[in-house]
């Protein structure tokens, strides 16, 4: 599984919007790698931020 599939797979597990940090540490990811990773989601379309700097899948 690559990071990129590990950070919605967590996003979708957790039923709710997190912050960068809550997504790394679910992961098991380094906190700046989840921020790369969160920002390149967002660009393609599968992910949303409900409020500033909270992010789930979508």
């Amino acid at each position: 599984m690559s990071a990129n599939e590990k950070v919605l797979e967590v996003m979708k597990k957790a039923g709710k919007p997190l912050k960068n940090a809550e997504i790394a540490e679910l992961a098991g990811l380094d906190a700046k790698e989840v921020s790369k990773i969160v920002k390149k989601l967002k660009e393609e379309g599968k992910v949303e931020s409900p409020k500033r700097c909270y992010y789930q899948a979508k």
